[in-house]
């Protein structure tokens, strides 16, 4: 059996956070405004995962409302999340995702953002793709007020 998952986030840049897209930090005067890190990438995804397992969404696994979730880490949540969808009988035959920013620039960072995506989950670099778009000067993205993520995954089950 093959499931498909889709993931996406949204997160308003703003000053005084940091900019964090996949688990590597971008140097940049704004970074995401979010209960954790605000890594869209890797939230979008963790649900992309959830979504494709049937096991829920990030929402309902890190409840925003949820003090201990403040300021958590992305790459471990979406580890969590991993551990349990590979309990559940899973693997990942592949992730395809899209970055929206206007700026900074994301094809100088593409490969290491790639490689970073791989460790977190322990797979092929073959299995994973990140491409970018800007958003044409057009708010929110492309006025630099918002990043954006969109991610589809392929699950196959083991069992």
């Amino acid at each position: 059996m093959i499931r498909v998952g889709l993931g996406y986030d949204l997160h308003r840049l703003v000053e005084g956070r940091r900019l964090i897209l996949g688990g590597v930090l971008f140097d940049f005067e704004k970074g995401e405004d979010g209960h954790s890190d605000g890594d869209v990438l890797l939230h979008a995804i963790t649900d992309a995962l959830l979504g494709a397992a049937g096991l829920g969404d990030i929402g309902s696994y890190f409840p925003p409302e949820d003090a201990k979730w403040k300021d958590a880490d992305s790459a471990d949540l979406l580890r969590a999340v991993w551990k349990d969808v590979q309990a559940a009988g899973w693997s990942l035959v592949n992730l395809d995702c899209v970055i929206k920013l206007e700026k900074p620039k994301f094809l100088p960072r593409r490969d290491e953002v790639i490689e970073s995506i791989v460790a977190i989950l322990g797979v092929g670099k073959n299995q994973v793709f990140v491409k970018a778009k800007t958003g044409e000067k057009l708010p929110p993205v492309g006025t630099s007020e918002a990043v954006e993520a969109q991610v589809v995954c392929l699950l196959e089950s083991l069992r």
